[in-house]
């Protein structure tokens, strides 16, 4: 299997709160990968002593090992357990009732010889190309149906995280882990898999590129870092004209291209 991975910060003042990881089981007949996003709270009170990057890592570790070691369990009873074993590692210190408690989007794919299993929640992507070179896009687009204005107020935003009607994210509740967009496609009709953060994602999404086939064609020849660079050089020039659009200039970017090997 060729696997890729890549991820840049958004800023260099600011930690990556992004997480990626690519695994193989011992018998080299499957593989796993598992991308998160963490949530930026706004500035004041999240409840919680800890950061995002320590929650991604935290809920990226146990993802990991979980999807790679227990290959009997279903991807959304793995992201279950992950949430609950990373809340147990700091309800003690920590309010996990608040709204803004650390949260992430995630992306998991899981294949063996027979089918690859893939899991999505909130706004990150996962893309699955065809024998015959067809891409198919897995999105949880609840969060692009919550209207623009109300996702400019916080308050507002705020009632509907995590909440039915709005939008989900991995949090500190393990029953979010129903609400994830899941599915199964037969091992033969999948040649190659990527997982996006949304910040690499931009390139299709914001400033449209390219569809999600050329992107791949991108994450082919180039790898993911070949992709994060174009969004790079697409946001400064962006920047240099005084494009506005309604996100940060840059935002931490992450991505992970996996090729299946023949069964």
């Amino acid at each position: 299997m060729r696997s890729d991975v890549a991820s840049l910060p958004g800023s260099p003042e600011r930690p990556n709160e992004d997480w990626v990881a690519a695994a193989l089981p011992a018998s080299g007949r499957g593989g796993t990968v598992v991308l998160l996003d963490g949530v930026t709270p706004p500035a004041g009170d999240d409840g919680c002593v800890h950061t995002v990057p320590w929650f991604t890592a935290r809920l990226g570790g146990a993802l990991t090992e979980l999807s790679a070691s227990r290959p009997d369990m279903p991807l959304s009873e793995i992201l279950s357990r992950a949430i609950r074993r990373t809340a147990d590692a700091h309800r003690d210190t920590c309010d996990l009732s608040h709204v803004r408690t650390p949260q992430a989007t995630v992306v998991l794919a899981r294949w063996d010889a027979a089918s690859v299993e893939h899991l999505v929640l909130s706004d990150s992507v996962l893309l699955l190309e065809a024998p015959d070179g067809a891409v198919r896009a897995v999105l949880d687009d609840r969060l692009d149906r919550v209207p623009g204005e109300v996702r400019r107020s916080l308050a507002a935003t705020d009632r509907l995280r995590n909440r039915e009607g709005g939008f989900f994210t991995a949090a500190a509740d393990p029953a979010v882990a129903g609400r994830a967009v899941t599915g199964t496609t037969p091992r033969a009709e999948v040649r190659a898999l990527a997982a996006l953060t949304d910040g690499a994602s931009r390139w299709v999404e914001l400033f449209g590129a390219g569809d999600w086939t050329a992107c791949f064609g991108v994450l082919r020849e180039e790898g993911p870092a070949g992709l994060l660079r174009r969004v790079r050089a697409l946001e400064a020039a962006a920047a240099r004209v005084g494009g506005a659009h309604r996100r940060k200039t840059h935002d931490d970017a992450t991505a992970a291209y996996a090729e299946l090997p023949d069964r």
